[in-house]
């Protein structure tokens, strides 16, 4: 996230902004927000005198800083307005795979770059950290910044920052085991079981304890509370599909890693991404059907050329 220039010169400045945005939805889980946390730290930049900005060595370390901050802030405030929130809340779905390069395109989720540290799972166990350790979390673990660099941003001593970073590592390694490996084909024995209605088949693939969540905002139907155990799982999955004539199922990478879209008419109602036991049967299931999510998703399930 911290990329450095020399000087201020306007091209490398505004180059900032596709590592500014990888580290803001990292700290964020929501690319609108993430978005608009980068926009204001642009917008404080060239709001600085010019002598002010001639002073400044590295804009880029200037402008991740602000970010960070920015950022820092929105999470303070997004526990307030997500306990309000209708349901469970999971972070935005992204389209693509991991290392997909940055094309001419202005939509924010192409700026993206998706590997680990954008999956569904490794973002849920961000959430469930406090602000600061999110943000020291990410900043030194992800993108590597200074401990001193990240004390600035947390307006914190560098030891404090440390500390955090560790509280924040613990909490990965025990929330966010490896990935197994095989998800596409697992992914696609799940579609292959919900078209078929086959409920032993689905209880097959999902771990005895496996764990579905829903995110509808309150603007789209979903449990309001998890799903919990393979059994539950797989008829709420079956009981879908017998309510859901003319949803048709697409295998498209989540945030990375082998998911599912399902869409009507050519519309995308809902976006699911999954994490696998050791034994690669499915122990979670993210499933987001809130539409202020999925504005990112073309009408088959694709990147948003918008």
């Amino acid at each position: 996230m911290s990329g450095r220039t020399a000087g201020a010169d306007p091209g490398e400045v505004t180059g900032e902004r596709r590592q500014l945005l990888n580290g803001a939805y990292r700290l964020l889980g929501s690319l609108a927000e993430a978005e608009d946390a980068v926009q204001e730290a642009y917008a404080r930049w060239y709001a600085l005198p010019d002598p002010r900005r001639d002073e400044i060595a590295s804009p880029g370390a200037w402008l991740t800083t602000v970010t960070g901050r920015v950022c820092l802030d929105v999470l303070g405030s997004a526990r307030a307005r997500r306990e309000r929130y209708v349901g469970a809340w999971l972070p935005d779905p992204l389209p693509g795979h991991p290392g997909r390069p940055a094309g001419p395109s202005c939509d924010p989720a192409d700026q993206l770059v998706l590997d680990e540290s954008v999956t569904m799972a490794f973002l849920v166990v961000l959430e469930a950290m406090t602000p600061a350790e999110r943000v020291a979390f990410v900043l030194d673990d992800v993108f590597r910044y200074p401990v001193a660099e990240i004390a600035g941003v947390l307006d914190r001593t560098p030891a404090a920052c440390k500390q955090l970073a560790a509280s924040a590592r613990r909490r990965v390694r025990d929330g966010s085991p490896a990935p197994a490996g095989g998800q596409a084909e697992t992914v696609r024995r799940v579609k292959e079981a919900w078209e078929a209605k086959d409920i032993a088949a689905l209880v097959d693939l999902l771990d005895p304890a496996a764990v579905m969540t829903a995110d509808g905002g309150g603007l789209a139907g979903a449990a309001l509370r998890p799903v919990a155990g393979g059994a539950h799982i797989a008829r709420y999955m079956a009981g879908i599909a017998d309510r859901a004539p003319g949803l048709e199922l697409l295998e498209r990478p989540v945030n990375g890693t082998a998911g599912l879209v399902a869409r009507r008419a050519g519309t995308v109602l809902t976006v699911a991404a999954f994490h696998l036991a050791a034994d690669s049967r499915v122990a979670r299931i993210w499933v987001v059907r809130n539409p202020e999510k999925l504005r990112g998703w073309a009408e088959d399930g694709a990147p948003s050329a918008r």
